[in-house]
């Protein structure tokens, strides 16, 4: 998701295409190349869950014969699960989901299969953020807090709150400007207001209902990465679960962090956040800025990530699937 012209906004109309029908067509995509058509039978294998607070720890060594059991327990390939921005054209990446669970259900003999249980890291930008975190969020440590069926539907119903045709008062060219002036941040009220309506949405999605509680980034079942831009350090910021575990210095409210990635200038204000423990700040604009798709950043972290992914030798033990929004993204990303 970058950013665009405020008088020929494609992002934010409804999708003019049938999506139904181009949903089928993507899925039929990973029908051929990402599910029947793969002959691994472990991927059906539904992976582990381990609770956030049962990660393990850098100064534990694992024996020869835990390391064999280990191995055993990671079965097949990584799988990444990768979702480009879009704005309202995240309708298609959404279905997609909805048909990719359905399958995994039905494959599985599962009625109560969820996309988390077949991924092991997920990466998304801008809405791609937003259904990230919906797909992996947890509010009792065990099962995803919402179905893929609900992205889009989630999308569909609170998306025109927050995403306005409404042409600004205000070009691209002194976003930057206003960005960094208090005097004048906020001051778009049509930036304003659709701000306004992504965080009240954003808020609600992410609270547990039955404390009244923010799910934050540790409350997630795998490892999510989520870009946005900082504005304050003039560099991308990555959220990471795995850093939030390590430190609450990086662990962020989901609903901020879904709320910085879809920042798209023009279209939101920049979001102003800190972490739990309120040492760590920034000022995020759209993760698009950063990277539209996040797929790279995915398949660095489990190279690199040695603790959570000891086995990972190279990118013939990964398996990206990568949902994009556009067009051209359909021969490109699947």
């Amino acid at each position: 998701m970058a950013c665009v012209n405020n008088e020929n906004h494609l992002d934010m109309q409804e999708p003019s295409i049938d999506t139904d029908k181009l949903s089928y067509e993507i899925f039929s995509i990973l029908e051929s190349k990402f599910l029947f058509g793969y002959d691994d039978q472990k991927l059906w294998v539904p992976k582990q869950i381990v609770p956030a607070n049962e990660q393990p720890k850098n100064d534990i060594v694992l024996t020869a014969d835990d390391g064999v059991q280990a191995l055993k327990n990671q079965r097949g390939k990584i799988c990444i699960l990768s979702i480009d921005g879009g704005g309202m054209r995240s309708i298609i990446s959404g279905k997609a989901l909805a048909y990719l669970e359905t399958a995994l259900k039905n494959r599985s003999g599962n009625p109560d299969a969820r996309i988390a249980d077949y991924f092991d890291v997920a990466a998304g930008t801008g809405v791609g953020g937003i259904f990230t975190s919906m797909l992996f969020a947890t509010s009792d440590r065990n099962r995803p807090v919402f179905q893929a069926d609900e992205t889009w539907k989630f999308l569909a119903a609170e998306g025109k709150k927050f995403y306005r045709s409404a042409k600004s008062n205000h070009s691209k060219a002194n976003f930057f400007k206003r960005a960094f002036n208090k005097k004048t941040r906020g001051d778009n009220s049509a930036t304003s207001s659709s701000t306004a309506g992504l965080e009240n949405a954003m808020k609600a999605a992410f609270k547990d209902e039955k404390t009244g509680r923010s799910l934050t980034l540790k409350d997630t079942l795998k490892p999510v990465l989520i870009p946005c831009y900082d504005l304050s350090s003039t560099a991308p910021f990555l959220f990471s679960r795995a850093d939030a575990l390590e430190s609450d210095g990086y662990d962020f409210k989901l609903w901020e962090v879904c709320l910085a990635t879809s920042a798209e200038p023009g279209v939101f204000d920049p979001v102003c956040m800190e972490s739990v423990d309120g040492s760590t700040r920034c000022v995020a604009v759209d993760g698009g800025l950063a990277m539209n798709n996040p797929t790279a950043a995915a398949i660095t972290h489990v190279l690199h990530n040695k603790q959570e992914f000891p086995f990972v030798r190279g990118v013939e033990d990964i398996l990206v699937l990568s949902l994009g929004s556009e067009w051209a993204a359909i021969g490109r990303d699947l």
